[in-house]
């Protein structure tokens, strides 16, 4: 195919939600009031992990550092996502779609290894409790978290290495609320069939594969708590494991209709809402999910307000 006549693209528009025109003002405040709360919720959940003694072990550890992969993740998005809401030129330019789509997809991968790790410490600390301190050390947890952070921002340079060699001629409208892989290789001026194949292999390895293992860790815990004898017994494994396994419902519910699909099955608006939920809702609702139905982290929130009180 000739490419000689072409006016490569040099810059995208970002469409977000076109039959909400008439609310932008008001959904800038929305999501600017949900952003800063879930950068004060994270950052909480961080510092009180870092500074209470009693919360220096794995489990938090991996939960310090989901809030700070929450913040990087929406850090890719949100902003752009509020300028856009603000301005009439909802612009944004090919190289800078790249580098959010690669942001995006290799934190997102990042916290798919992250949640997997956990699920896994889950595992061992339940089922597997009298060696749990031996198997899980520091030096493991260190090494687990630098394994998921070193896979995920490996993860899409494939994905984004063969979309930058695409020829972009126009139309360049995003039907998107930001760059992703399956809005962008709609607008390029050839077949993507490739890209398409690649995005969907590499995605349901991720996605499928640690959803697998989560799942597998967690039929394990299941087996093993329901042999516990006593009801407070069990009622105290659920809880350790109650925070965890409702973010994974969140995030993966999202995330497995959106990009393990071959093809475009669903409406635009369908895709943007199931966007929202896996860029905004879920990154917001972790600090409550953690804090609030966690006793040792609401118990050390206590705990750093009481010394804060008492220095001042």
């Amino acid at each position: 195919m000739d490419t000689g006549n072409w006016s490569q693209v040099t810059e995208f528009i970002i469409l977000g939600f076109p039959h909400l025109q008439g609310v932008q003002t008001y959904l800038f405040f929305l999501l600017l009031a949900i952003y800063l709360t879930t950068i004060l919720g994270n950052l909480l959940i961080f510092l009180v992990v870092h500074m209470d003694s009693r919360l220096h072990t794995p489990m938090y550890k991996f939960v310090s550092i989901l809030s700070i992969l929450e913040l990087g993740y929406t850090a890719a998005t949100i902003p752009k996502m509020l300028m856009n809401l603000l301005s009439e030129k909802k612009t944004i330019s090919f190289s800078g779609c790249l580098l959010q789509i690669y942001f995006f997809h290799s934190l997102g991968a990042t916290e798919c290894y992250l949640l997997t790790a956990m699920a896994y410490d889950r595992y061992l600390a339940i089922c597997r409790p009298l060696h749990y301190p031996t198997l899980m050390t520091q030096t493991l947890c260190t090494k687990i978290a630098i394994g998921c952070w070193l896979g995920g921002l490996a993860g899409p340079v494939v994905e984004i290495s063969l979309v930058s060699r695409l020829p972009f001629c126009g139309p360049n409208h995003i039907q998107h609320i930001f760059c992703d892989f399956p809005p962008v290789l709609s607008l390029a001026c050839t077949d993507t069939s490739v890209n398409v194949l690649v995005d969907f292999i590499v995605n349901s390895c991720k996605i499928l594969a640690t959803f697998l293992l989560i799942l597998s860790s967690y039929l394990q815990i299941i087996c093993t708590v329901l042999r516990i004898p006593s009801a407070a017994g069990k009622k105290k494994a659920f809880s350790t494991c109650a925070s965890h396994l409702t973010v994974v419902l969140i995030f993966y519910g999202s995330i497995l209709f959106m990009y393990v699909r071959l093809k475009k099955s669903y409406s635009l608006d369908y895709d943007r809402a199931l966007a929202v939920v896996y860029s905004v809702v879920t990154p917001f609702l972790n600090p409550f999910i953690y804090s609030l139905r966690n006793k040792e982290i609401k118990e050390a929130l206590k705990r750093q307000l009481m010394r804060a009180r008492m220095l001042g």
